[in-house]
């Protein structure tokens, strides 16, 4: 079991709430090897949101010895580095819209967009609430072509995800001159003065309303002190220098027919967040760009191919989009294998999800969804079947703890994943 130690924020929350510093936990056979203190535990998280053909993706058999299937055959050099899942799901995930699934799948929560429906903390927020601001960054969260993500902070608020690979690399490693800096510096000491101001209203206030109202205000007022502590955070990086890369900054694709080299930007860019310890946790949301996208034979767009109907031609035409899809997912982690740290790569390091939130795009179901677990400290080489009654949410628990998160759940979850 990797061990870590408490960032500074959840110190404050620990011991003010429990008591107590943490818990030891249990080893699980799942655990293969722990980092040393130099290597620390990172995530990484990649949906496909228009799904991947089941039939061309499953493997047939169970087990250690399984046959790659069609998909699978692109990565299968590197099997031992990763670990397949059947039979994982989200309990009750039909929503307003067919694709709703697609904003639950770090999330668990039910029945998405539904009249009252509000979304519950990501599984990479709340590994990044956990860590604090050990690294410039929480977490990174990217999208292939809009702000939409699958990001959601405990409150239930989507966080908005960077979709230019050369504005991001800028906010990573170019510094800016002394003005910029003292500038965003002014920004957010502006921000700290405004908060300030703020809590002296609610102070006032809460000595003339209902005790209902002022558990409301103590909430917000909650709020606000978590706020500030972050600006305090962000100043404090403000006077560190950005880390040097020997890396030509990217330049964006701006069509967005070129979905497979838009993704293979952004997933170029993770090894990079990850080896400069930008940050710890990235999620990337691959997204449905609405077009016929730039792979040979491809005529048809993207989103209506998903919804094939058993057409063997369109089959044929996604099985096209998808192969290049896990093709560049499998260039990701031969860059990620190939990165030494120590003698150990910075895959060993990392916990990468790839998968998707619908198990049959065709018929938007989101059951039977298609997941894989690569790198971190746990033992891979297998197509693992499960029930399929399942939750997804164990897989989060047991990453969760790979992260240093001591938690005894997550959304759904009944206990945390084990394989051996």
């Amino acid at each position: 079991m990797p061990t870590r130690a408490l960032g500074r924020r959840t110190f404050l929350k620990t011991g003010l709430q429990a008591g107590c510093v943490t818990m030891a936990l249990p080893a699980l056979e799942t655990f293969a090897a722990s980092p040393s203190s130099s290597q620390p535990a990172r995530m990484v998280n990649i949906c496909a949101t228009l799904g991947l053909y089941a039939d061309s993706w499953f493997p047939k058999t169970p087990g250690a010895g399984y046959q790659a299937s069609e998909y699978l055959a692109l990565i299968d050099a590197h099997r031992e580095r990763y670990t397949l899942f059947s039979g994982l799901q989200h309990a009750n995930q039909s929503g307003r819209q067919a694709h709703n699934s697609e904003i639950t799948w770090l999330t668990s929560a039910e029945h998405p967009g539904l009249d009252g429906f509000r979304n519950t903390v990501s599984l990479d927020q709340a590994a990044a609430d956990h860590l604090g601001y050990v690294t410039r960054f929480p977490s990174i969260v990217l999208g292939t072509t809009s702000p939409q993500s699958q990001s959601y902070t405990e409150g239930g608020v989507m966080v908005p995800a960077e979709v230019s690979p050369a504005a991001l690399f800028a906010k990573l490693f170019l510094q800016g001159d002394a003005k910029q800096v003292a500038r965003e510096t002014q920004r957010l000491v502006d921000g700290g003065s405004i908060l300030d101001h703020l809590r002296t209203q609610t102070d006032s206030m809460r000595r003339r309303v209902s005790t209902p109202d002022r558990q409301k205000l103590d909430a917000y007022f909650d709020a606000l002190r978590s706020a500030e502590r972050e600006f305090t955070e962000v100043r404090a990086w403000l006077a560190r220098p950005k880390p040097a890369v020997d890396a030509e900054p990217p330049r964006d694709i701006d069509d967005k027919a070129d979905l497979i080299g838009r993704v293979r930007l952004m997933l170029r860019m993770i090894p990079l967040i990850l080896e400069t310890d930008s940050s710890r946790v990235v999620s990337l949301m691959i997204q449905d760009h609405g077009v016929v996208v730039k792979v040979p034979g491809v005529t048809g767009e993207h989103h209506g191919l998903s919804h094939h109907g058993q057409d063997e031609e369109k089959i044929a035409q996604l099985k096209k989009v998808e192969t290049a899809l896990v093709g560049a997912f499998g260039d990701f982690l031969e860059r990620m294998a190939e990165r030494d740290e120590h003698g150990r790569s910075l895959l060993d390091t990392t916990s990468v999800l790839f998968g998707s939130n619908l198990g049959n795009a065709n018929s938007h179901s989101a059951t039977r969804l298609p997941i894989l677990l690569a790198g971190g400290p746990f033992t891979h080489g297998k197509h693992v079947v499960v029930d399929g009654t399942l939750p997804l949410s164990n897989l989060f628990v047991t990453l969760l703890h790979a992260m240093g998160r001591p938690t005894d759940a997550f959304g759904h979850s009944t206990g945390a994943l084990a394989w051996s």
